[in-house]
This record gives C-alpha cells, structure tokens and sequence, in this order.
C-alpha cells in the first residue's frame, strides 16, 4: 500500500512546510480538501511547493463549477505539477449543493457521469479545434494554444452510497472513501460495489491520531467521529458497526443544540478505535496493515474537529514521523 497525506496548516505558508515535510518523509500523493478553502487554489500552491509526490483533490465540488471551468483547471494543474496531478471528484450532497452554492441538486450519479464524460472530451481535444460535444458542453471555435501535459489526467471519484459507489468502478481511474472506512466495511460492503480493474486505485481515508497514551490519542480524534455521526444519513454505515446507539446520543446532543465541534463528550473510546487509526505509534501500525490487500493507499489525515490547532500540529508531527518510518 502506497502512503498518502492530506497536509493541514492554519495558513498556506503552514499547510506548504507539511506538504513538503510529507513529500520529504516518503508520502506518494498530498491531497487538498474543499470546504474551507479552495481545493484547487491549494493544489496551486502545493503544485508549486513540490517536485516528487502527486498532487490530488479530495475532493473538488463536482457540481458547482462548469465542466470546462474543472477542467481546464485540471489542465493548469497538471501542467503546475509537471505531470503529477489528480482530479478527485464529489457530488457533496444537497444542502451543500443548493444552499450553499446555489446549484441544483438532481440525479447526482447522472451528473457525476455526465461531469466525467464532459471533461475527458476537453481535456482529450481542446487543443485541436474540432468542435467538443459531451452532455451539458456544445464548443464550437476553441482551439487551447497553450501546451497539454496530458490529455487524459486521472479522475477519482469519491463515493458512499451504493450507486455513486458503483459508478466509481465503472468509470473512474480510482475511488475515494469517506473518512470513515475500517477495513470490514471496506471489504463487505463496498469493494463488491466498485469491482476494481486492473489500474484502478482503491484509496481510503483515514482520520489518524498518534499518541503515546491511546487515551489522549483516541480523545483527539473523537470531535471528527462525532461530527459524521451527527449525519442520519449515515446510519447504516454506523449500523453495520454496532454503533447505532451511539450514534442516536450523538444525534440527540446535536439536536439539543451542541455545535458541531462540540460532539467529542458524546463518543466513547470504542467508537474512535473502530473506526479511526488511532492509539500508539504501534498500534496504528497494526491497523494500517488490515488494509492489506484490500487498498492501494491510504489516505492519512489529522484530527480537526473539536481539537485546538495545537493537538493537530502534534498529531501531524507524529503522522509524518509514521511515515518516514514505514516508507
């Protein structure tokens, strides 16, 4: 399994020194979300601040930018990176889509689909000047006069639910977990969904928290787990875990109003360890390695939610320390 790292830092500056940090301890691919700042400004800077690991989204906003406008983007950060650049794509989900950016939300697997095909055909011929049809894209008269690194860049999917999960494996190039993905899930319920092919990259995320004390370990990463229990719509993937209950006192507290950085008194250790890489250097060793076999990287990240900036710059410390270790 190929080791990845999704940096953090509370400026670009800080989130540049854990990019190259990551890239130095041995780290394949530096992913960049899109929630609090743009995922492809920060590709950008990353692109720029980096020679050897790819540069990945996870995730860009599938739907609340054009076609053309995602890719041509894509085409600048591939040429950026010299080659090194993934496009991961999400559909978010609707309150993000309609309240959030003003989007329509509507049939999301035949969107992502249609998204997908629009860009492959750009990115493939916009250089030539022949005429680029795909659904929601008719060109006519454009001719790219700046050079193509590739015409074809990666494009990997995240998905949760079983169809999006399934379009996955059909269509892209790889696939992107949730940030909850313990390696039983990941067995039973989802790689039968994506059938991956030959070439196919099956990465998982994983929230990750190292400490001497597994307690303070498990404590830091708490505040994530609590914020995606408080989503119903992931009920049966808590179910599937035995966490049902646990996941419907969570969802009461939020309901009573705990802000969402507020739900870490609400998760017990058992949750954290089921579904986390959390706990000792050691055992998050032991950890990584029941994804064998069943991914081809793994996507770490440090705890965010519910913790001071402070308790995640140790935790990244001690990420890219696991790293270098094992790279």
């Amino acid at each position: 399994m190929r080791l990845t790292y999704g940096p953090w830092g509370e400026t670009l500056n800080e989130l540049v020194s854990a990019a190259r940090a990551a890239e130095e301890a041995g780290a394949d691919t530096l992913w960049v979300p899109e929630l609090h700042r743009s995922a492809t400004v920060t590709a950008a800077v990353l692109a720029g601040a980096t020679t050897e690991a790819r540069i990945g989204t996870a995730i860009a906003l599938a739907f609340t930018r054009s076609p053309m406008t995602t890719a041509l983007e894509a085409l600048d950060l591939d040429e950026l990176s010299g080659g090194r650049f993934v496009l991961g794509l999400g559909s978010g989900v609707r309150r993000l889509n309609e309240d959030w950016h003003g989007v329509t939300w509507d049939k999301p697997v035949k969107g992502m689909r249609d998204t997908v095909t629009a860009i492959r055909e750009f990115t493939a011929n916009c250089r030539t000047g022949a005429p680029i049809e795909a659904p929601g894209m008719r060109i006519r008269g454009y001719q790219r006069p700046f050079p193509v690194e590739r015409g074809r860049i990666p494009i990997y999917l995240a998905a949760v639910g079983p169809a999006m999960t399934r379009l996955a494996g059909e269509i892209g190039d790889g696939w992107i977990s949730h940030e909850l993905c313990s390696p039983a899930y990941l067995r039973e319920q989802l790689l039968p969904q994506l059938d991956p092919r030959p070439g196919f990259e099956v990465v998982v995320s994983a929230c990750c928290s190292i400490d001497d004390d597994p307690a303070v370990a498990y404590r830091r990463a708490a505040g994530l787990v609590g914020f995606y229990a408080s989503v119903r719509t992931y009920a049966d993937f808590f179910a599937f875990h035995g966490l049902a209950e646990e996941q419907a006192r969570v969802v009461e507290l939020f309901r009573r109003g705990a802000g969402a950085d507020d739900l870490a008194e609400a998760v017990p250790e058992r949750m954290v360890e089921l579904l986390t890489l959390s706990g000792t250097a050691e055992q998050v060793r032991d950890k990584l390695s029941a994804y064998g076999g069943l991914a081809d990287a793994i996507k770490l990240t440090p705890p965010t939610h519910g913790v001071a900036a402070e308790e995640t710059r140790l935790a990244q410390d001690r990420i890219i320390e696991l790293i270098g270790d094992l790279t």
